[in-house]
């Protein structure tokens, strides 16, 4: 009775969301006729083996998922991946890694759609990224006798809040979860609290400390930073979202009057705001400003925009501090991965709202490798005292590395739970 409501519910909202999910958006690659796909109407795989599903709704969750599926085909090679991904972008991202999977399309939560999926793919096991939980997905795999594990889960206290007061929901989607794989035990109790079996969960540690920067990225950064300048102090702002900009191009103009060399190189999270952000940097009078996808970066250029993509963790590395944004706009967005800096030793910044990365956060704001920045003013000063400090610089970024150093290891622990139902 309860997945018959929600079932309506979902017919009646299916249009705004569908309209979200096809909208053209400049940077956005299409759907294209894969359309289909998102009803269930999905191509068999290649490989007839029946497959692990491994779902990451988008791009971060797909770049999350990455080392987690190398790791898991390195040790297993005869497995076979089905990868699917709601969005495009996941989809782009997804084919970055080749052969190691195949991507489909995730059905939308009919079961009409589900159901045409499990038929033609037949998955052994659903393996779920962090929390994109859909009742009916749910519900008709365990109905076919699909394992299905939560890996690298969370659940902040907002979204615990959330829960409770649907709680109806969260029994439907509960019931039918094998195995709970958590990143800490807040996450946990916040799971049993809401009436997941203590059985079915174990704490494994967040999957996104085991990252691993390859050579090639160390080198593009060591390329682009010879473009750059070694000798000029340079920061980057990474995504940013909307009412982030406008606080960060001012942090930088202040910056420029103590240290007039100084470069910004700003990365907005959406590919549709890049021109709305170069737009924002000419209004506010900066004297030269180039853009990564045309222009050469010279000595003289004072603002840096990164409009392309895929390309963060080489622009980071190019950088000497990293504040990292989606933490400035109150609790709209909650903060983006700050491992990515910490992985590459770089001090970081970032604003006063972090909950989706709290407990990481905090572990690096412990060693004082992460400095919390209350405003604009607050960015400018904390970068001066930084850029300055070529020494305090070394140490802090020697500090972060060392927290993702000591919490490796999530990976593993996953994959031996995983093997329990294999």
């Amino acid at each position: 009775m309860i997945r018959t409501f929600y079932s309506a519910l979902l017919v009646i909202t299916s249009p705004l969301f569908l309209y979200s999910l096809y909208k053209k958006k400049e940077g956005k690659p299409a759907v294209g006729k894969r359309w289909k796909e998102h009803f269930g109407f999905t191509p068999p795989l290649k490989d007839p083996k029946p497959p692990l599903w491994f779902h990451a709704v988008s791009v971060g969750e797909v770049l999350a998922s990455t080392p987690f599926i190398k790791q898991l085909k390195k040790q297993h090679p005869t497995l076979n991946i089905v990868l699917t991904t709601t969005t495009s972008t996941g989809a782009e991202q997804a084919a970055k890694l080749g052969s190691l999977v195949e991507h489909r399309y995730m059905p939308l939560d009919f079961s009409f759609a589900v159901k045409k999926f499990i038929k033609v793919i037949k998955p052994q096991q659903l393996i779920i990224m962090e929390t994109e939980l859909w009742p009916n997905t749910l519900a008709l795999a365990a109905q076919h006798n699909i394992p299905i594990t939560i890996i690298n889960a969370r659940l902040s206290e907002r979204s615990f809040l959330r829960y409770q007061k649907i709680q109806w929901i969260f029994n439907l989607l509960s019931k039918n979860i094998s195995l709970l794989l958590c990143q800490t035990q807040e996450d946990a109790d916040r799971f049993m609290q809401l009436g997941i079996k203590t059985q079915t969960i174990h704490i494994t540690g967040s999957i996104k400390f085991d990252i691993n920067i390859s050579d090639n990225i160390i080198k593009q950064g060591d390329e682009l930073r010879k473009k750059i300048g070694t000798a000029r102090p340079v920061w980057i702002a990474a995504s940013t979202h909307q009412g982030e900009d406008e606080q960060i191009l001012h942090a930088h103009k202040q910056l420029l009057m103590s240290m007039p060399n100084a470069l910004l190189i700003i990365v907005p999270r959406h590919p549709e705001r890049f021109k709305g952000v170069l737009q924002l940097a000419i209004q506010q009078g900066f004297n030269s400003i180039s853009r990564r996808s045309q222009s050469p970066i010279l000595s003289t250029v004072e603002v840096y925009l990164a409009d392309t993509m895929g390309e963060m963790l080489t622009l980071i590395s190019a950088s000497d501090v990293c504040f990292m944004a989606g933490s400035l706009i109150g609790n709209k967005v909650g903060g983006h991965n700050v491992l990515e800096p910490a992985a590459l030793s770089k001090p970081i910044l970032t604003g006063p709202s972090y909950y989706n990365f709290k407990e990481i956060t905090e572990k690096l704001i412990a060693v004082k490798a992460c400095s919390i920045c209350l405003n604009k003013n607050d960015i400018a000063l904390k970068l001066q005292l930084l850029l300055q400090n070529s020494p305090l610089q070394k140490n802090q970024g020697k500090m972060a590395l060392q927290v993702v150093a000591d919490n490796r290891g999530s990976i593993q622990g996953s994959i031996q739970h995983l093997f329990k139902f294999i």
